[in-house]
């Protein structure tokens, strides 16, 4: 139960439901025992056995006395109820105090219900919240480590065995608790020798529930691994079915899934026949107790030590204490299953980002002289991506990375934008380290635009405002111009309202990819980083793009990516990439006339 004073603070803001669920929970075990205990005096009116008391009694103020008194002052109400109206209307008058006393019980059970559910709902929520601000703040190396299906398992399903583990633990120490309490309390005035034989038998029950108990916490653990695989092979098989049908791969996926399955059949097997064994053994553990009882409590009738009706209602009492024993022993299940699914959870929540903001961190607003990568060497594994790598990059240049692919171009981008911090060296904007920067403000003065045209189920309009939340629909539309895109999103039905589909899917992929040039177009910022900007689209559409793109970046800093090299030309320089290392730099022409690898790139290439 350790993780419960981790997940205890997302209940401090709905602690005023927590304490009206309590003291609802009192009056609901309160009101549970006294409608047992009003069933005794009718038994005894039934049977002509009322003990007739005809002068009111006296409290003498000793505790000793008080079950006597409490017995006598009933007795003497129904007494004069039979003196009266006769015995039908004590019956009437008995029966209507039942009747209220359950109608009490189950109002505070319903209201007792009513206000957990706001403090329920609410940890839920808060806790979701919580993780899906962690999920988007932490690094993108923690995504390529771990499947998306596993993350979205733990926000959906774990958050919610931990919700409900939570409620199982104020049951488990508030209502179910005080119900037995105030049972007991009244089988004690009953018979006190019968209640301590009964309890003879309550180590006996606890002993083997815990038993049943101990490897829940294992097998709920594997059930919910196997959820978040089984979920990530479901994410990855709706992103991947053009490539599934493409390969005839439909039956190899199907494999995968359904090995997945069974897995997780196999396991929720084990996990929910040892979770329902917990209530058909409480409930036999029980009535095993109930059967001793009659044995001890019928001798104790027949030798006339206890009166028969007295041994009926300790009997319902001693019957009443099964039903909150059982939910405890459920909740404690429960628990353990919630504390399987709370590591899974914390885990997340307790995660440290490896890329965060230093204490002294500071905020900038503008761009001052330029970019300078210093000596630089980065790795995401074992093996150096880049090796002693600088440049610099002046404000109002282009600077433009080519290479074969994984010759570390699009890491440069990465480590920029500060999605990975440098193993080795330092990147500096202004000759303040990055590091040293807020990561809001240090992206907050860049425009990116990637080599996947990343769009979200929206309208075009919603897409484009990520850039900046605050545009009209004429600074939209213009941006949608100077990217190309406005002249296909003018003759869609809704236009820049038009939904874009999963991804994009909507759209064709030049299409999706203006859209996403348009994006970074509408923000505006003083460095443009455009990592493969224009390698989706076709011949025609790049020349205009690019023209735009060029007519943008004028007194602009950007650092362009290329495969294509028809649109890096007139950069101000061209770095030349060959296994994270620079092997050549200069004009498009001086790099012509070295006839080294730039050429070589080039002749592959067809220029028009």
């Amino acid at each position: 139960m350790n993780y419960l004073k981790k997940i205890l603070r997302f209940a401090l803001p709905y602690k005023k439901y927590g304490i009206l669920n309590i003291v609802c929970n009192i009056f609901y075990a309160l009101f549970s025992t006294l409608s047992m205990i009003a069933m005794m005096p009718m038994i005894n009116v039934l049977f002509n056995k009322s003990k007739r008391i005809l002068i009111e009694p006296i409290w003498d103020g000793s505790y000793t006395n008080l079950k006597n008194y409490l017995v006598d002052s009933f007795n003497f109400i129904i007494s004069q109820k039979i003196e009266n109206g006769g015995e039908q209307s004590a019956l009437y008058f008995i029966i209507s105090i039942i009747v209220t006393l359950f109608l009490l019980k189950n109002l505070f059970s319903y209201l007792s219900l009513y206000f957990i559910t706001f403090l329920r709902n609410g940890v839920l929520k808060d806790i979701r919240d919580e993780m899906f601000k962690k999920v988007v703040n932490l690094p993108l190396s923690y995504f390529s480590e771990k499947r998306k299906g596993d993350t979205i398992s733990r926000i959906a399903s774990d958050v919610g065995e931990v919700q409900m583990s939570f409620l199982s633990v104020l049951e488990l120490i508030v209502r179910e608790p005080l119900t037995i309490i105030f049972a007991i309390v009244a089988m004690l005035f009953i018979s006190v020798k019968l209640t301590l034989f009964v309890f003879v038998f309550i180590p006996i029950s606890g002993f083997v529930i815990s038993y049943i108990g101990k490897s829940l916490k294992k097998k709920s653990h594997r059930v919910q691994n196997e959820v978040g695989m089984f979920l990530s092979l479901l994410e990855e098989t709706l992103g991947g079915l053009k490539v599934i049908k493409g390969f005839n791969a439909e039956n190899l996926f199907r494999d995968k899934f359904e090995h997945s399955t069974h897995r997780l059949y196999k396991f929720s097997n084990s996990l929910m026949n040892r979770q329902n064994l917990a209530s058909p053994a409480s409930e036999f553990l029980g009535i095993l107790t109930i059967a001793v009882m009659l044995i001890f409590g019928g001798t104790m009738v027949f030798n006339k030590q206890l009166d028969g009706g007295q041994f009926i209602i300790f009997l319902l009492l001693a019957y009443n204490i099964l039903t909150p024993a059982k939910a405890i022993s459920k909740a404690s299940y429960s628990v353990k299953r919630g504390n399987a699914a709370a590591e899974r959870v914390l885990e997340i929540l307790e995660r440290k980002s490896s890329i965060e903001d230093s204490p002294n961190a500071k905020t900038k607003d503008s761009f001052d002289t330029g970019i300078k990568v210093n000596n630089i060497s980065f790795k995401y594994e074992e093996n150096l991506v880049l090796k002693n790598f600088s440049i610099n990059v002046p404000k109002g240049k282009t600077i433009a990375l080519v290479g074969q692919s994984g010759s570390g171009k699009s890491t440069i981008a990465n480590l920029v934008t500060r999605f990975y911090d440098v193993t080795e060296g330092s990147i500096t904007i202004d000759d303040e380290n990055i590091k040293d920067l807020t990561k809001n403000s240090l992206r907050g003065l860049m425009g990116l635009v990637t080599q996947d045209s990343i769009l979200f189920n929206d309208t075009i309009k919603n897409n484009i405002l990520i850039g900046k939340e605050d545009a009209t629909d004429e600074q939209i539309i213009e941006a949608l111009k100077i990217a190309n895109a406005w002249e296909f999103v003018k003759d869609l039905s809704k236009d820049i309202n038009t939904n874009v589909g999963d991804s994009g899917n909507k759209l064709s992929g030049g299409q999706k990819q203006r859209l996403s040039i348009a994006r970074a177009v509408l923000k505006n910022p003083p460095i443009m980083i455009l990592d493969e900007a224009t390698s989706a689209l076709d011949t025609e559409s790049e020349r205009s793009v690019q023209i735009a793109l060029e007519n943008m970046m004028k007194n602009r800093t950007s650092i362009v990516i290329a495969h294509r090299l028809s649109t890096i030309q007139n950069a101000d320089e061209i770095i030349v990439m060959q296994k994270g290392e620079i092997c050549e730099q200069g004009k498009h022409n001086e790099l012509i006339a070295k006839n080294g690898v730039y050429k070589k790139l080039v002749d592959m290439q067809s220029f028009e």
